[in-house]
């Protein structure tokens, strides 16, 4: 887990799971370009808590495809190669079936299609490009549990991490002989801002119920498991999906 002399790329890096993830990486000396789309303010925090010098922010929109080039660019040309592609950037969009109009219905399945899947395979095509000149590299994706149990109220996001797992599992297969892994991280709910913001207490409740640790991932939890399949000697775990939800949700 040493990432000394190594640059890293984070998508939705300023708070929660992916802020966790550049402070991990950052304390384990990597430098770290930290992607956000428009909260200036939280970006610039998370720059200011990581250890260690010449981390940069880089302000795009990566749902919108001519996006995922520039980035890439901007940041080669600020560190020279990229070594892990963390895709961490997703939404989540209540629609249920029997409850919004089809106007509603049609939106919640492009917005989060566009920004949990497609920006995450356009940034997994400018990584591979750029790790194909330089040897090879390491590209995470952050899944969810939803992939798997279901998300009876928001079909679209659990439709969209389905096919971030089956991209990721596709391209390890494909990448593998140009020494560039990819793997997988399936957080259950986080203990983030955002989920402070948006749960009722009973739907906290609920969820508590579901591990038997009795309380949600720790941001850092989940950031661990994607330092492991970023880390050297982890090559041999290409393609694999790592769960991390307090044995709210297991499979075999």
């Amino acid at each position: 887990m040493n990432f000394v002399d190594k640059n890293v790329l984070i998508t939705g890096a300023s708070r929660g799971i992916g802020k966790a993830t550049a402070l991990a990486f950052a304390e384990k000396g990597a430098t770290v370009g930290i992607n956000f789309r428009n909260n200036v303010e939280e970006a610039e925090k998370t720059r200011s808590e990581l250890p260690g010098k010449g981390h940069q922010l880089f302000q795009t929109d990566i749902s919108e495809k001519e996006n995922c080039q520039k980035l890439m660019d901007d940041f080669i040309e600020e560190y020279g190669r990229l070594d892990v592609l963390v895709n961490n950037a997703g939404i989540s969009i209540f629609h249920e079936i029997d409850k919004v109009d089809f106007e509603h219905w049609t939106h919640a399945w492009e917005l989060t299609f566009k920004t949990n899947l497609f920006a995450a395979a356009n940034m997994t095509y400018c990584a591979a490009q750029a790790m194909l000149k330089t040897g090879g590299g390491r590209i995470v994706n952050v899944s969810s549990r939803g992939a798997f149990r279901g998300e009876p109220t928001k079909p679209a996001y659990g439709a969209s991490k389905a096919a971030l797992n089956a991209m990721t599992q596709s391209l390890a297969k494909k990448l593998a002989p140009h020494n560039i892994y990819l793997g997988v991280v399936a957080p259950g709910f986080t203990e983030t801002a955002m989920a402070a913001v948006t749960l009722t207490p009973a739907e906290r409740e609920n969820l508590l119920r579901e591990s038997p640790f009795q309380r949600m991932a720790q941001p850092k939890e989940v950031a661990h498991a994607i330092l492991f399949l970023a880390s050297e000697g982890a090559e041999y775990s290409s393609g694999t999906i790592i769960d991390v939800n307090g044995a709210s949700y297991l499979r075999s």
